[in-house]
């Protein structure tokens, strides 16, 4: 079986409840039947604009949220199939580093504490000395002041503090770190030395990254493949120049135009510091909150198909097959009112 990780037919829906029992009466599809391959010491960059699920791909790959369907192979081992005391050997194996490091660390815990618990959890280190030392060396290697490790996240700032998470990631030596918009709430100068020192980690430890973006101007700098995520689905998926250079599905094809900049350029503005560096986004409205849309994904946007869709919120179980389903007469009513007032549409 190939690739580090493998995820296949991977399926986490959300129930709407309403009634007096709470009883779910309909689903939200945030994940739906998605395949990736993240192959060792290599970078995938799924990419797609905010609330599209690649965050709870992420979750559901480390059954933070526990899926309803698919496979999450990680070299070899299904690990959908085991049982919690299990599944907490691998946890060391598959770290993740989330988009907000402050609310990632607790606000009364030194961070040498916050780096070393890992350690601790995982019987990492001989006794509290080594893993400070240990913790000492981490940031070192993420270009911090160790001699900084006693203080509390609020003294440091934003990218300080992602780097500690990221320290804290690498400290039960894993072999996947999924980047769940790592660098996204980071300003520009500050993502461009994230992205610097997440190349030199992986050439150095070997590192696998699935990293998660919406922002595509790191993409071509980063990742080997690329795989573009739209309402729960994976719509595309190659080799990043492939990808930029001749992209298939009309979503990429709004993209491309918008980001086709010479890859030396791109490069050069990314390594330099103090440059402005370039940060496309997915155009177009995506829906909020459980708002979705049948197998017509593309026809809201301009300047592909038809406006006004149905949604993709469905009366039916996670068991059923996915396909076109109509909620009741008066959901439906209300929330394609609340779609058409949000994208102007006489619906």
């Amino acid at each position: 079986m190939s690739g580090l990780l493998r995820v296949e037919g991977l399926r986490t829906w959300f129930p709407i409840r309403s009634g007096v029992l709470r009883r779910p009466g309909a689903w939200v599809r945030a994940v739906d039947g998605v395949d990736l391959e993240v192959p060792e010491g290599r970078t995938l960059a799924l990419v797609g604009e905010s609330g599209c699920g690649k965050s709870t791909v992420a979750r559901s790959i480390l059954r933070l949220v526990e899926p309803q369907a698919g496979r999450v192979w990680f070299d070899g081992i299904d690990l959908l199939g085991l049982e919690a005391d299990e599944m907490r050997a691998y946890r060391r194996q598959i770290q993740i580093v989330f988009q907000d490091p402050l609310a990632s660390l607790d606000p009364r815990m030194r961070v040498r504490d916050a780096v070393a618990e890992g350690m601790q959890a995982f019987g990492i280190g001989a006794d509290e000395a080594e893993r400070t030392e240990r913790v000492a060396e981490l940031f070192r290697r993420v270009q911090l002041d160790p001699d900084q490790m006693l203080r509390y996240p609020h003294e440091f700032s934003g990218g300080q503090r992602q780097r500690i998470c990221l320290a804290r990631a690498l400290a039960v030596e894993p072999r996947l770190v999924l980047c769940d918009e790592a660098i996204s709430a980071l300003d520009v100068s500050i993502q461009a030395q994230m992205l610097n020192l997440l190349r030199e980690l992986q050439a150095e430890l070997g590192l696998a990254y699935l990293f998660i973006t919406h922002d595509l101007s790191v993409v071509r700098y980063l990742a080997d493949r690329v795989a573009v995520m739209y309402l729960g689905q994976i719509v595309e998926e190659a080799a990043t120049e492939d990808l930029f250079e001749a992209p298939r599905h009309p979503r990429l094809d709004v993209q491309g135009r918008s980001a086709r900049v010479s890859r030396a350029h791109r490069d050069a503005r990314i390594r330099n510091i103090g440059h402005q560096a370039l940060r496309q986004s997915i155009e177009g409205d995506q829906p909020e909150g459980d708002d979705g849309e049948d197998d017509h994904q593309d026809r809201h946007r301009a300047p592909y198909g038809e406006r006004g869709q149905a949604l993709r919120i469905h009366e039916m179980g996670p068991g059923v097959d996915s396909g076109p389903r109509h909620l009741s007469a008066r959901l439906e009513s209300v929330v394609r009112d609340r779609v058409g007032t949000r994208l102007g549409l006489g619906l």
